[in-house]
């Protein structure tokens, strides 16, 4: 675990204090003015629940059940059974960064004061995340409206002591003697509590601030291999010229023909050789590549924006507001983290494509401008490269599946009151795996454009510093390069670890400075 710290406040939380707490272990800490808010908060529940009049979610039931009227003696019973009966998903386990990422966002909120539940439910929440306990959420359950009900509910499941948790051994075992082995008491719930620990769209926003900074890292990895692939084809570097890009000034556009143009400096292999072998324009999957990167780098912006203000959000039906009204709302409606999430799909895939296009074309005798059939020693006798890029084919038809919006559906429950839901967590699962498969993608193409720098250097040309940086940097990393003695899945699977992990971004910034 690390030992860094982060503080809960009442104002919201960062995106870098989401990934330290999920992928980093980070402790957990709530503030002075947390607590405070929280007790303040709960002092107008216990108000309202002492009064005769119902008040939804403190002495009512839920959903199209909120007509009903609950006494006294079964409102704790009440807080307990909506645990239970939520903690309905089914399906494969979620991946541990994700349920930590949900249940750090859901103390985010229950620390703005805004829920009504006492503190030291919060502070079972922050012991169960600092034990290192990770509940066992599953993957189908969230419609992503009236919050990510059944994974929270799965996580409240583990705050009571009851259901599976898995413990900082990676082991599941019962969540009552994982708590115990820990010296966490679990909690018993009372008015609202139950219900506050499960309205929240924390799953959805966990995953979505995680792959903003996954996609980050893969920006602007392509946009390295866009510039490796350029400077294989012979292409011509003048399309990056700041003046160009200037007078269609989208800022994710500029950024990307910086950085491949900071990245070919130097290079002995770009624009001139086209006098030897005469074209007009290089192709569009070359010549545009920071167009297309760019409109996704700004659509990364646009997902960073609405990360931002869900990260400030206090998202709870009903909520404590400060007057001390407690009012119902609709703010768990998942909508706007559901939209960005499909569009973040819809981008990686075309980044995907124009980035299986360059690998196509390098592979291409006939269009790679006098590189060896599919970049093999030996065509013929050796396939090189070809099913490598069959591979990352198939990837790209994946993502242009999960690029099929989730949000434009909607299926109506609980007896016709939740009639419209945003799907958005079904949205987040699917934009994990396009994640992962463009990092397969752009390491295909890595692999395929550093083999065709080294051909051209074998040629007696000069490839540009930091081609050179990268080539040396995944040889350090184990990827060994092609030949008809070995298999290829070794080196690709650990060219997708080299980009995964931002190790080919480290070795360009070596030689060119920070990248965007």
């Amino acid at each position: 675990m690390d030992m860094h710290t982060v503080v809960v406040g009442t104002s919201g939380t960062t995106a870098e204090d989401v990934i330290a707490v999920a992928r980093g272990g980070a402790r957990v800490e709530l503030s002075r003015a947390a607590v405070d808010a929280l007790a303040a908060a709960r002092e107008i529940v216990d108000a309202l629940a002492a009064k005769p009049e119902p008040v939804y979610g403190v002495s009512t039931g839920f959903g199209a059940l909120a007509s009903r009227h609950i006494s006294p003696d079964l409102r704790a019973q009440l807080q307990r059974n909506i645990v239970r009966s939520h903690a309905a998903g089914m399906g494969p386990h979620v991946e541990r960064e994700v349920v930590r990422a949900l249940m750090f966002l859901r103390l985010k909120t229950l620390a703005s004061g805004h829920t009504g539940v006492r503190p030291q439910v919060a502070q079972t929440m922050a012991d169960v995340l600092n034990a290192g306990i990770t509940p066992v959420v599953h993957e189908y359950g969230s419609l992503g409206c009236s919050g990510d009900l059944a994974p929270l509910s799965h996580c409240a499941l583990t705050l009571m002591g009851e259901g599976d948790a898995e413990g900082p051994d990676g082991v599941v075992r019962p969540a009552g003697e994982l708590l115990a082995a820990h010296g966490i008491t679990p909690v018993e719930l009372r008015e609202k509590e139950g219900l506050a620990l499960l309205n929240g769209t924390d799953g959805m926003l966990g995953m979505l601030v995680m792959a903003l900074a996954d996609l980050k890292n893969l920006y602007t990895a392509a946009d390295i291999t866009a510039a490796l692939s350029l400077e294989a084809l012979l292409g011509t570097e003048k399309v990056l010229a700041p003046e160009l890009h200037a007078i269609r000034p989208h800022p994710g556009q500029g950024a990307s023909a910086d950085n491949m143009l900071r990245f070919l400096d130097g290079s002995g292999l770009t624009g001139h050789h086209q006098d030897d072998a005469p074209r007009v324009q290089d192709a569009y999957s070359v010549r545009c590549a920071p167009q297309v990167n760019g409109a996704g780098r700004d659509t990364l912006a646009h997902g960073r924006l609405v990360a931002d203000r869900e990260l400030a959000s206090a998202v709870d039906n009903p909520v404590v507001l400060p007057d001390g009204r407690v009012e119902s709302n609709g703010n768990f409606h998942g909508a706007p983290v559901a939209y960005v999430l499909d569009f973040l799909a819809i981008v990686a895939a075309d980044l995907g494509s124009i980035t299986e296009r360059r690998t196509d074309r390098l592979l291409d005798k006939n269009r790679s401008h006098g590189l060896p059939p599919f970049l093999a020693d030996d065509a013929g006798v050796d396939s090189g490269l070809m099913i490598a890029q069959y591979t990352q084919a198939a990837l790209v038809s994946e993502m242009k599946r999960l690029a099929v919006p989730a949000s434009v559906d909607s299926i109506p429950s609980s007896a016709m009151q939740e009639d419209h839901v945003s799907m958005g967590w079904s949205a987040a699962r699917k934009l994990r795996t396009a994640v992962t498969d463009l990092a397969r993608i752009v390491a295909v193409e890595l692999y395929a454009a550093t083999r065709a720098v080294e051909l051209r250097a074998a040629q007696g040309l000069t490839p540009a510093p930091a081609s050179l940086a990268v080539i040396e940097a995944l040889r350090a990393a184990g990827v060994q390069g092609p030949g008809p003695d070995r298999f290829l899945a070794p080196d690709l699977a650990a060219a997708d670890t080299f980009v995964r992990e931002g190790k080919l971004v480290v070795a360009a910034e070596a030689v060119t400075g920070a990248l965007a």
